[in-house]
C-alpha cells in the first residue's frame, strides 16, 4: 500500500479539488478557443503550483519527486492541456536549473519560476534530433565573454509563451555526445532569438508548442547550466526525471476515466438493464483499473528511488514506457464503454482519446524508452 504524510496528502487534496471544481468546468472552452483562462493559471501559481521541485529558499514548494507525482497525478484528472503547460514548466522546463544550475542561475531565475512570473520550456528537439538527440545540429561558439547560438528547435512545448528555455547545443562537434554538448539557460528577450508560428496539433489544447530559432543569439557565459561539454548527461538527467512525473500525469488520467467509464455503465441502459451487467464491460473495467493501480504502484517506487539519488534510468523509461501505453489502452476502453457517445466531442472521453496519444511519443517516444530498458539490461 502506498502511503504518503499527511502535508501532501493535503496538498493533493488541495489540488483535486481545485482542478474538479474550478479547471474542469472550463474544459469544453479551452478546447473549443485553444487557450486556458488567465484566472486559471493566476489561481494555479497562488497554490504554488509552478514551484513544485523549486526549493522553498527560493519560493517554491520545496517537493521531492514523491510529491511532485503525487500533485502532477491529481492534476492529470483534468483537462491535458492545461496540465502540460505546469508539467513541462515544473518538469524539463525548470528542472534542469534546480538540479545542475549554479547558484547565480538559481538566484536570478528560480523566484520567477516559482512564482509563475516566468514561464520555462526545454529545447532539444530538433527536425533531425527527436529519438536521436545525439543529432542535434543547434551550434553554440564561444566569442568573448558570450556564447553565441545558431540553429532551431521544433515541437516545443510552452515555446510560444516562455520566458526562459533550458536549450541543447554542440559546442564541439569532434566529441559528440562525449563532452560535445553543452546546456544553457536562454531567456526570450536575448537578441536572436525568435518564435516560429504555433503548431495545430490533434490534442493538448490550450498547451502550445512552436519552432524556436537562433540567430546569432547571444547568451552570457555565466548561462551555462551545468559545466561545458556536459549537456548530453544534463539532458537525460532532466528527462530522467521528467519520465516519472510524466507517467504520474498519465495514471490521474487514467483515475478520471475510470471514474467516467464506472458511472456511465451505472446508468446507460441497454435491452432492458445497466450495461454494467454486462461481463464483457465489467472485464474491461477490470483491466483499466488493475494496469492501473500495478503501474502507479511502480511508478512512485520509481519517484523514490530518483528521490534517494539512486540510479534510475532503467526504472524511470519503463515507467514512462508503462505508464503511457496504459493511459492509451485506458482511454481506448473508455471510449468503447461509452460507444458512440465517447466519440462525440461533448464528452471528456473523446478528448483524453486524443490527448493520450501523443504521450506515447514526447520526452523520448516508447521505442526509444525500449531501447533504453534493453541497453541497461545489457550493460551497454
Amino acid at each position: 500500500m502506498i502511503t504518503f504524510p499527511d502535508e501532501l496528502k493535503q496538498i493533493a487534496k488541495t489540488v483535486k479539488d481545485f482542478v474538479e471544481n474550478e479547471v474542469e468546468p472550463y474544459a469544453n472552452r479551452i478546447e473549443e478557443e485553444d487557450q486556458v483562462p488567465g484566472h486559471l493559471l493566476e489561481k494555479a501559481k497562488q497554490l504554488g503550483l509552478f514551484g513544485l521541485g523549486i526549493p522553498e529558499e527560493y519560493g517554491g514548494l520545496g517537493l521531492g519527486v514523491t510529491g511532485k507525482c503525487l500533485v502532477l497525478e491529481n492534476l492529470g484528472r483534468t483537462h491535458n492541456g492545461f496540465v502540460s503547460i505546469i508539467g513541462a514548466h515544473t518538469g524539463i522546463g525548470s528542472t534542469g536549473i534546480v538540479r545542475l544550475g549554479s547558484r547565480y542561475l538559481k538566484e536570478k531565475y528560480l523566484p520567477d519560476l516559482a512564482a509563475g512570473n516566468k514561464l520555462a520550456a526545454f529545447a532539444l528537439t530538433e527536425p533531425e534530433a527527436g529519438s536521436d538527440a545525439a543529432a542535434i545540429k543547434t551550434r553554440a561558439e564561444k566569442k568573448g565573454d558570450r556564447w553565441i547560438l545558431n540553429g532551431m528547435k521544433h515541437f516545443i512545448t510552452n515555446g510560444p509563451d516562455a520566458d526562459l528555455f533550458t536549450v541543447i547545443a554542440v559546442t564541439d562537434p569532434g566529441k559528440g555526445v562525449k563532452g560535445g554538448f553543452t546546456a544553457f539557460a536562454v531567456e526570450k528577450s536575448f537578441p536572436g532569438l525568435k518564435i516560429g508560428a504555433v503548431d495545430k496539433k490533434m490534442g493538448l489544447r490550450g498547451s502550445h508548442t512552436a519552432q524556436i530559432f537562433f540567430e546569432d543569439c547571444e547568451v552570457p557565459e555565466e548561462n551555462v547550466i551545468g559545466e561545458v561539454g556536459t549537456g548530453y548527461v544534463s539532458a537525460l538527467k532532466i528527462l530522467t526525471e521528467g519520465r516519472c512525473t510524466l507517467a504520474a500525469r498519465a495514471y490521474g488520467s487514467c483515475q478520471k476515466l475510470i471514474e467516467l467509464a464506472t458511472e456511465y455503465m451505472k446508468q446507460r441502459v441497454q435491452f432492458g438493464r445497466p450495461i454494467a451487467e454486462n461481463q464483457g464491460l465489467q472485464w474491461m473495467l477490470a483491466e483499466m483499473a488493475t494496469e492501473t493501480e500495478v503501474g502507479r504502484a511502480f511508478n512512485f517506487h520509481v519517484a523514490k528511488k530518483l528521490e534517494n539519488g539512486e540510479k534510475a534510468i532503467k526504472e524511470a523509461a519503463m515507467t514512462k514506457y508503462y505508464a503511457t501505453e496504459t493511459y492509451n489502452r485506458v482511454a481506448d476502453r473508455a471510449l468503447q464503454i461509452f460507444g458512440g457517445a465517447g466519440y462525440m466531442k461533448e464528452t471528456a472521453v473523446e478528448r483524453y482519446y486524443r490527448d493520450a496519444r501523443i504521450t506515447k511519443i514526447y520526452e523520448g517516444t516508447n521505442e526509444i524508452q525500449k531501447n533504453i530498458i534493453a541497453s541497461q539490461l545489457l550493460g551497454k
